[in-house]
């Protein structure tokens, strides 16, 4: 199966509705992070904004729940907490032209119609046949590898599993990862797993206890902190195998998002939510595949953070957001933001990672040493 790139149907301004619609409105924002009223919301469509006489604006650098705030001949999106007093921001709620502000929902057409009004397993559940799903993912990535960026929401579970840290670090030496976001746990049990072939102190193969395991992972946290990174830790020959090292052996960027449950932290995790939010946000502008494995939180906030669309070398093209969880809670929620590209695959992690690597890269995990 080849991957075709979606052409991207743009708006006729020349409509009666759009060619008659007034200029946007902007007003300045009263304070410091704070909006005017009637500001408009940004969604995670492609949004058009009149500055002009027939002179419509899309932002490159769009995301959700956040306000429209004019540059010169530019439009800049930003959160509300970056507002400066002063700013320009939209105003006017309409979406259809009337307050100068044009929300496209339909730029890639309607893909999966129905066959009939009434049909049978039209939402993914426990029973969807996903065969097709792989198909098509790995001729995105494959795709993609060459022409856009994969970032990858990464739950500790991935590595978690022998098997899958292994195929993981596969699919990271063959090209197909350009930016992971996890949490502090995911980097914990990796460098672990590296050290003690443990996480939270059960063989990652074997799934046998070891005796004080429970010390494993607080011990490789201290042990980084004493280095003063992870980049130090793996400089000294700490780190002998596993994602983090091969992250950092290919230069790939990663960000890991602090919690309030958080042991340690590693000293690359960041603390401040909302300067993880903005280092999330820098790596999904520039997304253009999403992939989120078993991480609730991490997967429903990268949602939140992606829009529907990227604009790359001058076109616009759609932003495809996979989720992998055993649960259809996370996936249900995130298709319920109505991403044009949004897929749930409800397996385990282990079997994905696994299944994917062998479908992209055609080799197969290592063997038990």
């Amino acid at each position: 199966m080849s991957f075709i790139l979606p052409a991207y149907l743009e708006p006729d301004f020349a409509v009666p509705e759009l060619a008659s619609a007034p200029l946007a409105r902007f007003e300045p924002a009263p304070a410091q992070g704070v909006a005017p009223d009637n500001y408009h919301a940004t969604s995670i469509y492609p949004e058009y904004v009149h500055l002009s006489p027939g002179y419509w604006v899309l932002p490159r650098d769009s995301r959700m729940d956040c306000v429209l705030v004019r540059e010169g001949d530019n439009i800049s999106v930003r959160e509300f907490r970056n507002l400066c007093q002063g700013d320009p921001v939209a105003v006017g709620r309409g979406e259809n032209g009337e307050d100068g502000i044009f929300v496209h929902t339909g730029g890639f057409g309607q893909s999966g119609a129905s066959a009939g009004k009434f049909s049978f397993r039209q939402h993914v559940s426990r029973e969807t046949a996903f065969s097709v799903d792989y198909d098509e993912l790995y001729s995105l990535l494959r795709h993609e590898r060459e022409h856009g960026s994969i970032v990858w929401v990464l739950g500790p579970a991935v590595v978690f599993d022998f098997d899958a840290r292994n195929a993981f670090v596969n699919l990271v030496r063959h090209g197909f990862v350009h930016a992971v976001l996890a949490g502090n746990a995911l980097a914990v049990h990796d460098l672990e797993a590296s050290r003690f072939k443990s996480a939270l102190g059960q063989n990652i193969y074997s799934r046998q206890g070891q005796s004080l395991g429970h010390y494993n992972h607080l011990d490789v946290i201290n042990t980084v902190r004493g280095f003063g990174s992870i980049e130090k830790a793996i400089a000294q020959g700490e780190v002998g195998d596993g994602v983090m090292l091969a992250l950092h052996q290919a230069s790939i960027p990663y960000v890991l998002a602090g919690s309030i449950r958080d042991d340690g932290p590693l000293p690359e995790t960041i603390a401040s939510a909302y300067q993880a939010q903005d280092r999330m946000r820098a790596v999904t502008g520039q997304a253009t595949t999403v992939i989120a494995l078993a991480t609730q939180l991490h997967s429903i906030a990268t949602g939140n953070l992606t829009p529907s669309y990227a604009v790359r070398e001058g076109k616009v093209r759609p932003v495809y957001f996979y989720c992998v969880d055993m649960s259809d809670f996370v996936t249900t929620k995130l298709a319920n933001r109505g991403s044009l590209g949004a897929r749930g695959v409800l397996t385990n992690v282990q079997d994905f990672l696994v299944t994917v690597d062998r479908g992209v890269t055609g080799y197969p995990v290592r063997q038990v040493e």
